[in-house]
């Protein structure tokens, strides 16, 4: 679980439009869905221009992992930060993972952590 989290999170950092989404494709089900406070999504399609947005909204922030992963049966969760690279974090937050032979099939956000203005 801890290689599968950390290739989502790799993801979210991937500004390289066409490694990006040939690593959802690695990552995701065929038909995934991913709903967080702020969207959404379903299909591969949809996560991919989700994450190019908050790309495009935090330029030069990037996903890391905080704290540990926990995990059981077909489901993961563990908490996330976004921040400057060597600073600290401007948002936190926490996903849940549901899995499918092996890949991300459903992903459920949390914010713990966000800025007035974000």
């Amino acid at each position: 679980m801890n290689d599968l989290v950390a290739q989502y999170l790799e993801i979210w950092n991937t500004t390289d439009a066409a490694a990006r989404r040939a690593a959802v494709g690695r990552v995701f089900t065929e038909t995934p869905g991913y709903v967080d406070p702020l969207m959404d999504l379903t299909g591969r399609d949809a996560i991919d221009a989700g994450i190019a947005a908050v790309q495009s909204q935090f330029p030069g922030l990037v996903f890391r992992l905080s704290g540990p992963v926990d995990a059981h049966h077909d489901q993961v969760r563990f908490t996330w930060e976004l921040g400057p690279a060597d600073g600290e974090a401007l948002i936190v937050g926490f996903d849940v993972a549901v899995l499918s032979q092996g890949r991300i099939d459903r992903v459920y956000g949390f914010l713990d952590k966000v800025p007035a203005n974000a």
